[in-house]
């Protein structure tokens, strides 16, 4: 149902949204440098499966979509490259604006903090919108069962955030203070994330 180049694609595009500094990643480096590995780790495996969640809205709501309208499909994959056009632009004006927190906070049960991350995930409607933006434009509709095509993009997503958050709160110390030493490190990545949403959203523009 997926080919070989969707699934390099993705997994290369997600990678690098995923590393980016961003809400999600910070707070897992943050709660892992100011509470230690094993919270940054619950912490972050909460917050990668959250995706599950906006994994299901979307292929509930744009498989009905291609059922309903092919048109309708093509137009919410413009919509959606632009929507990754404008957050690439935001990612370079932004760039290298974020730090890591590293102030300490009181214990909290593993199992508290993973349900955290989970629900910080679930709820965010931005990760909503993200999702039905960014999924859509490896599904390829001419090779059929786009339900099955954005259920396992969305299982590679999120297994993909599960093992980079996890090791990023594991090595939430040492990654955050390079992090914060180094504010061109973060500038950079954003920039290239950024390029990597502009990309997206113009190659979608200009295919329709």
């Amino acid at each position: 149902m997926l080919t070989t180049p969707q699934i390099l694609a993705f997994l290369a595009t997600a990678l690098v949204l995923t590393a980016t500094p961003g809400p999600d990643n910070l707070m897992v480096l943050s709660m892992g440098m100011s509470r230690g590995r094993r919270a940054g780790m619950a912490f972050g495996l909460g917050c990668a499966l959250g995706c599950l969640s906006h994994t299901l809205l979307a292929v509930i709501g744009i498989s009905a979509l291609v059922a309903a309208s092919p048109l309708a499909f093509t137009l919410l994959k413009v919509a959606g490259g632009v929507y990754l056009v404008w957050m690439g632009v935001q990612a370079w004006r932004h760039a290298g604006a974020v730090r890591v927190s590293s102030e300490t906070a009181e214990a909290t049960p593993l199992r508290q903090l993973f349900v955290k991350g989970l629900i910080a995930n679930a709820i965010n409607p931005k990760v909503v919108l993200f999702f039905l933006s960014f999924l859509p434009q490896f599904v390829v509709a001419s090779q059929g069962q786009v339900e099955w095509q954005l259920g396992l993009l969305g299982l590679l997503f999120t297994a993909q955030a599960a093992l980079l958050f996890g090791l990023l709160g594991y090595f939430s110390g040492g990654v955050g203070a390079w992090l914060n030493q180094r504010p061109s490190a973060g500038q950079w990545l954003d920039r290239l994330a950024g390029t990597v949403f502009i990309g997206l959203g113009v190659r979608m523009m200009a295919a329709r």
